[in-house]
């Protein structure tokens, strides 16, 4: 095996868990993914804690064997309440060298320590917090050849995430449990019943669904819904058809809601960049949703930021020197 590992990395989420060897740049050796996210650990007699050691080491104990001694950084859900070790959340506004500085260290052996990154959060009447998505956004930041004071950043996902960011900090962001919402109405509730597996993606029926929304705009979500049951009745879509309407359906919410808040303003509308990066199957439907509900403004997918992110963070904290 190359010794020659100057990072580990880790994202580390609720269900899964993505280690990553890097050597002199940002682009990783090497990459293994398990299930054992901080809420899928593997079963330990001795509990909680020697659970995640267990993980740990299983993800890249062999990689710390190798005689490189390594640092090891991580991001994610590891770092909340109910990880292996608490973060804080750094309070918005936030730059680079302000998260850099304050990741928490974990000492897992005499030899071997893990430095955590903190979230961050909005106070106020209205608050907001994220963990994982301050890596992809800084991963963008530092990587994008790009002028532009503001940029608006969209991560979807469970919970998706929408963050402005002015002047290379994070200074908010927004939260849309579109993911949680379209799978518990997929399996929790009425339109699932008649909902059948499709072969494929059925594109008329997700551009359907975000047409819906579109027009039914001030209606709001909980107004739309049960279109997905009716139109069915109807005859409109089919039941193989159902999953991609409804998924139109929450996403076509969703961005009218990014709509009405980030851009809101008709300068930042016309001007700021928008960037999207995440898991490249889901970005495509939020690419071509966004084709309908903010036609007139390009989006770019931007492609590997959690890793760019971690290694960028790593560097600012002195973990690693620059190659």
């Amino acid at each position: 095996m190359d010794t020659q590992s100057r990072l580990l990395a880790l994202d580390w989420g609720t269900t899964s868990l993505r280690a990553y060897r890097f050597d002199n740049n940002a682009q990783p050796l090497e990459c293994r993914e398990l299930p054992y996210g901080i809420m899928k650990l593997p079963e330990h007699k001795e509990g909680h804690t020697a659970a995640f050691r267990e993980a740990f080491f299983t993800a890249c104990g062999d990689w710390l064997q190798a005689g490189a001694n390594p640092n090891v950084i991580a991001c994610g859900m590891v770092g909340s309440a109910q990880g292996w070790k608490e973060a804080t959340y750094l309070p918005c506004p936030t730059s680079l060298a302000g998260l850099a500085s304050q990741l928490c260290r974990l000492n897992i052996t005499d030899s071997v320590s893990l430095s955590i990154i903190p979230g961050l959060a909005v106070y106020g009447s209205d608050p907001e917090v994220m963990r994982g998505e301050e890596t992809q956004i800084f991963g963008i930041l530092c990587n994008e050849s790009n002028s532009a004071d503001e940029i608006i950043i969209g991560m979807p996902g469970t919970h998706s995430k929408w963050a402005l960011t002015q002047k290379n900090s994070v200074s908010g962001f927004h939260t849309f449990m579109t993911g949680e919402v379209f799978d518990a109405l997929r399996h929790h509730t009425i339109l699932g019943t008649t909902m059948q597996a499709a072969p494929e993606t059925n594109w008329q029926a997700f551009d359907d669904g975000v047409a819906t929304a579109l027009r039914q705009a001030k209606a709001g979500l909980l107004c739309t819904l049960f279109s997905t049951r009716t139109k069915l009745l109807s005859g409109q879509i089919s039941g193989q058809q159902q999953a991609d309407y409804l998924s139109g359906l929450v996403i076509g919410h969703e961005l009218i809601g990014v709509r009405q808040t980030l851009l809101a303003c008709e300068e930042r509308r016309q001007c700021t960049p928008i960037m999207l990066t995440g898991n490249a199957v889901l970005c495509e439907r939020y690419q071509r949703a966004f084709r309908q509900a903010i036609a007139d403004r390009p989006l770019k997918f931007i492609a590997q930021a959690t890793t760019a992110g971690l290694w960028q963070i790593a560097l600012r904290a002195g973990l690693i020197s620059g190659a």
